[in-house]
């Protein structure tokens, strides 16, 4: 796709629909700079393109977030268990540490892909949220790349070395979300 499908999949995976970025940059990293024989500038670029394609993506959360989303877990929240209290949390948060949380949300690894609906759902002073996001998102867009420019062609080695670890890290995730339903169902049912 290109360098115009860097942006619009950085996009895609900032306006909280999760297609990772782990896999995007790397492979646009080497299959759009050290495929094509550019040089390691290039990498600059391709997480400037990245980077910027995260900012619109975020724009639209953003957006979805301050329009709709107050109203929607009013409503709706106790369903996707999340609380009232929770929420009033998340608004305090976001008054008192949001540039920070904005900055470092972009480094984390599926928190960056959702960290902009609440952020808009809080109402995040905007000119702010942009700059701080955008901040985050380069330096990981771009170590990326720099990843994908250095490993080339040697993913399928990589794969294999990995390969055992699939199951395990599977087995951890549905632990990990069993448990959290299971506490926020008590916290709701104690709410009510």
């Amino acid at each position: 796709m290109g360098w115009g499908g860097v942006f619009v999949l950085m996009a895609i995976e900032s306006a909280c629909i999760p297609l990772p970025s782990e896999i995007i940059m790397p492979l646009a990293g080497w299959m759009l700079v050290a495929d094509k024989g550019l040089g390691w500038e290039y990498i600059l670029l391709v997480g400037l393109v990245g980077a910027l394609g995260n900012l619109a993506g975020s724009g639209v959360a953003y957006w979805a977030g301050a329009r709709f989303g107050r109203g929607f877990l009013e409503r709706y929240g106790k369903y996707f268990l999340i609380t009232s209290e929770e929420i009033a949390r998340t608004d305090r948060w976001f008054q008192k540490y949001g540039d920070v949380t904005a900055f470092f949300s972009r480094l984390l690894p599926a928190v960056r892909t959702f960290i902009s609906l609440p952020a808009g759902i809080a109402r995040m002073n905007l000119k702010r949220f942009f700059a701080f996001s955008f901040l985050g998102a380069l330096p990981w867009s771009t170590g990326l790349a720099w990843g994908g420019y250095l490993l080339g062609q040697n993913w399928e080695k990589i794969r294999e070395v990995m390969r055992p670890f699939d199951i395990p890290i599977i087995a951890l995730g549905v632990v990990a979300v069993a448990w959290f339903i299971w506490s926020r169902v008590r916290k709701i049912r104690a709410e009510r």
